[in-house]
């Protein structure tokens, strides 16, 4: 199971690529391969200012439909809008071009409760 090690990561199955202030944000190989097929992938929170752990989305699967958390407070400045036409993306490659925002974060402190990959492996038993 794919889990790089250069990025950082959270209970709910996001990961974070973080450079400078900015964060670039997808799901994980593990929550994709647990939502299945993804179908739709809607962020309607852009130019918008979201608290830690607020709803920045949501993605939908064949079977389910599961809401997007945000990791690190912050201002969401770009969508990925591949994913408007190829959701499966996410499925695919959902470390490169399967990401979903990019967020200009507004409390570096809050990265230090960011999960690594050795303890997001841990969380999945993996």
């Amino acid at each position: 199971m794919s889990v790089p090690a250069e990025l950082k990561y959270t209970k709910d199955h996001e990961w974070i690529r973080i450079e400078g202030n900015m964060a670039t944000i997808g799901i994980t190989y593990f929550a994709q391969g647990e939502l299945g097929d993804i179908v739709y992938v809607d962020v309607d929170t852009l130019d918008e200012s979201i608290d830690k752990d607020g709803i920045f989305g949501s993605v939908e699967a064949v079977k389910t439909v599961s809401d997007l958390f945000m990791p690190l407070s912050g201002e969401v400045i770009e969508f990925n809008e591949q994913l408007e036409d190829a959701p499966e993306l996410v499925n695919t490659d959902p470390y490169g071009d399967g990401w979903m925002i990019k967020v200009n974060i507004s409390s570096n402190s809050e990265i230090q409760g960011l999960l690594d990959a050795e303890a997001y492996k841990a969380l999945i038993g993996a």
